[in-house]
């Protein structure tokens, strides 16, 4: 299983499904370049961050691990990257899982309120321009005791989230360099991949839930519209951290749609 990440958060965002699984699957995930434990590219210039480059270092991984074929299961900015991965490595997946994304340029669906998601593209290329002081920002923010209830109000957490395993995911966003994610939160703003939908041919399970103010869940309902073998699950009560919220029913609906396929 080759677990995609997003953006806002390291491979403990899978911790449920690891614990879960692993005594079936073997895992293989990477940190984005310039994110967490990954360095920034050797050439740090905006196109060493676009989705291709992301596959590119994927491709990369699978040869040195000697891995021919598995799943590819992506969350959040990981969806993006899984349907590109399926585009550039034609014959490796047997399956796709994929919790809390889209097709589209994400940036224009973000945001707890209609419209609001248009605003983003001319806020990260503000942000991006001043990262010293969105550095400075986001450090100070991530360290509020109410920063989590203010991600609460706002529909981007849900209130099911364990108080522990969110304080072991917000520590490593609150040391992120952020021009390093501001480059690649650009480049996938600029990500599009609808003609893909329509190819893929391999059984496909989304997750989201009817709460996600990033990704709603008329976006995933579209997606399995589209897709032949599509398959969803929509979670109620679930944000844009479904598999955190909901660990238990999120593992065990992966586990069955994969007994299902004969992976």
């Amino acid at each position: 299983m080759v677990l995609l990440n997003g953006l806002g958060g390291p491979y403990l965002v899978w911790r449920a499904q690891i614990e879960y699984l692993s005594d079936q699957y073997r895992f293989i995930t990477w940190d984005y370049r310039g994110m967490y434990a990954s360095k920034r590219p050797s050439l740090d210039a905006p196109e060493a961050y676009a989705v291709a480059s992301h596959v590119r270092d994927l491709e990369a991984i699978l040869a040195a691990e000697g891995v021919r074929h598995g799943s590819l299961m992506g969350w959040s900015m990981g969806v993006q990257v899984a349907l590109e991965a399926f585009r550039r490595l034609p014959g490796f997946a047997a399956n796709l899982v994929l919790l809390n994304g889209t097709h589209r340029p994400p940036l224009e669906t973000m945001g707890p309120l209609p419209g609001l998601g248009r605003l983003f593209p001319p806020l990260v290329a503000l942000a991006a321009r001043a990262q010293t002081a969105a550095t400075r920002m986001t450090h100070r923010v991530v360290g509020q005791a109410d920063a989590v209830a203010w991600l609460r109000r706002l529909g981007l957490l849900g209130k099911t989230l364990d108080g522990e395993v969110l304080a072991e995911l917000v520590q490593p966003f609150g040391q992120l360099d952020m021009e390093a994610f501001l480059r690649n939160l650009r480049a996938l703003g600029m990500h599009d991949v609808e003609e893909v939908l329509d190819q893929i041919d391999v059984p496909t399970l989304l997750i989201t839930g009817d709460r996600d103010a990033f990704t709603p869940r008329a976006l995933a309902q579209s997606m399995a519209r589209r897709i032949p073998l599509a398959e969803i699950l929509v979670v109620r009560g679930g944000t844009h951290t479904t598999a955190l919220e909901f660990p238990e029913l999120v593992s065990l609906r992966i586990e069955r749609f994969f007994a299902d396929h004969d992976f």
